[in-house]
């Protein structure tokens, strides 16, 4: 690789933002609804460690919809702060209701106009997938073997 397109894609170390070959430094805003329940929460912290370890040099800021922080603003600020120019809304839902459809998107706009030099794309939730199908079946196999030595 000649040095221009490692210095295009270089990361920055200084802040962890990933420096893509157009100049855009690309972050990660993981949302979650939230939580009355600390250790609800804290899931999301660990799917962080997860998306941070398989994304290096990338940015990953958490943030909830409500009940907990921090907030989607905050965790917005949090990665214009660090440099990022390109910010990914990646939200930590099933399904398209109405968080995903219309909340992150009225969100999307503040940021637009808060952010004006800054990019933010909201990603399509989970959805249905065939992964899913897999994750499910093996949390029935964990619940079939619990109930293996059970009495009725």
């Amino acid at each position: 690789m000649d040095q221009d397109r490692q210095d295009q894609t270089r990361t920055d170390q200084a802040s962890s933002v990933f420096i893509g070959e157009d100049g855009s430094s690309e972050a990660i805003l993981l949302i979650a609804h939230g939580s009355r329940r600390k250790a609800a929460n804290d899931d999301l912290l660990t799917i962080a460690d997860y998306l941070r370890q398989r994304t290096p040099g990338v940015h990953v800021e958490v943030s909830y919809l409500e009940l907990t922080t921090p907030t989607i603003p905050e965790g917005a600020a949090a990665c214009i702060a660090a440099g990022a120019s390109l910010v990914y809304m990646l939200p930590f839902f099933l399904s398209p209701g109405v968080h995903v459809a219309q909340d992150l998107e009225e969100f999307r706009e503040q940021f637009h106009q808060r952010y004006p030099h800054a990019k933010f794309v909201v990603c399509a939730p989970m959805g249905v997938h065939p992964s899913l199908v897999d994750i499910l079946l093996e949390r029935l196999e964990q619940a079939r073997s619990l109930t293996v030595n059970d009495s009725p």
